[in-house]
């Protein structure tokens, strides 16, 4: 297989959305996976550094509504909540913050399993490809 390119790797369409049927709300949702950059963001949020630039502690507060207020989107696949109204997201019922964010966390990489995965725990074969140049 042919390595690819800056440009094609650029102009690949990758992110992944989920409509999601929320019957407290009256209607569906769309869920989008969130792009490399907002989840960095959002990851960064949950962290409270210190003096010295060691984490000092987890902010967990509105950490539901966060993920969930960064992957609801419209038909237009614009964000439906900016995040200074997360915490008007954070008012509605926990059970359906809950439902939605495990969606948003299984298309933005953000499950325990999918951090494995991507470190290397999952127990896959090596690749034959060398590292040396």
């Amino acid at each position: 297989m042919a390595l690819l390119s800056k440009d094609q790797i650029a102009a690949a369409d990758d992110r992944t959305w989920e409509d999601v049927d929320v019957p407290e709300w009256g209607g569906t949702v769309r869920v989008l996976g969130m792009s490399g950059t907002e989840r960095n963001a959002y990851q960064s949020s949950l962290v409270v550094l210190g003096p010295n630039g060691s984490v000092q502690r987890m902010n967990m507060a509105d950490q539901l509504a966060k993920l969930v207020g960064k992957s609801l989107v419209g038909e237009d696949f614009e964000r439906l909540f900016t995040d200074k109204e997360v915490a008007a997201l954070g008012k509605k019922n926990g059970a359906v913050l809950e439902r939605i964010g495990q969606v948003a966390q299984r298309l933005s990489g953000l499950r325990k399993e999918d951090v494995d995965t991507a470190a290397g725990k999952s127990g896959a074969a090596p690749s034959d490809g060398s590292t040396t140049v």
